[in-house]
């Protein structure tokens, strides 16, 4: 059994044994990693794998065995717009009403639907993206775009080891989306919630996340920081 195929075992049983939820999808973190890491992985059971970049994903994705799901992860710029609609099946980073309405009217010129989650910054942190928790209204708006379909909501951690701030950002994500859904018509309804990292993906799960994006946990440290 190759490396990736037994860290992918153990992260498996790691996630049943401490949620006991066998349904949480798993995305695979593929920023600087090879296609053959990618490819192998995808042969162990990945059905989803997320890209930081849209570059490096548009040279890697060609390459890539399918049917696999590739999701956008990482910052959307507004430049780089056309190629992501194009390259990818979600963009779980859209952090503004602004660039909802961008990808809104690029799609409508296609006649295509974009499915996207919306980012929180439910750690409240400057160097992070994302709608507040108190813009419940702007977020309510992005469900009114044509061309788009919100399927749920993102947030990445606090950069802390204080498990209590960590269950704190994940479970606020947890109560807007319950909130944001009493709110809508159940035909737009939400469900999914990418929540968890490597190294915090545990206590997300246990918050109810839906998703969560592991790269380390399933390819080992990064040869490189790219």
């Amino acid at each position: 059994m190759s490396q990736i195929a037994e860290n992918l075992k153990r992260l498996r049983k790691k996630i049943f044994k401490e949620t006991a939820n066998d349904k949480v999808k798993i995305v695979a973190v593929t920023k600087t990693r090879s296609t053959k890491e990618i490819n192998e992985a995808i042969s162990c059971g990945i059905v989803s794998i997320g890209e930081n970049r849209v570059q490096e994903a548009e040279e890697k994705l060609q390459q890539i065995k399918t049917p696999t799901e590739k999701r956008l992860i990482g910052k959307l710029q507004s430049n780089k717009l056309k190629k992501a609609t194009a390259l990818f099946d979600t963009i779980d980073s859209v952090h503004s009403y602004s660039l909802a309405e961008k990808i809104s009217k690029h799609c409508q010129a296609l006649k295509k639907e974009q499915r996207i989650l919306l980012q929180v910054n439910t750690s409240k942190e400057a160097s992070k993206n994302g709608f507040l928790e108190n813009e419940s209204k702007e977020i309510l708006k992005c469900f009114s775009l044509e061309g788009v379909k919100v399927e749920g909501l993102m947030t990445i951690g606090p950069h802390t080891k204080n498990k209590t701030e960590i269950e704190g950002a994940f479970r606020s994500l947890r109560l807007l989306f319950l909130n944001i859904n009493k709110a809508l018509p159940k035909e737009k309804q939400m469900t999914e919630l990418s929540m968890g990292m490597s190294d915090d993906f545990l206590i997300a799960i246990k918050e109810g996340s839906t998703m969560v994006r592991v790269g380390t946990s399933i390819f080992g440290g990064r040869k490189t920081d790219a």
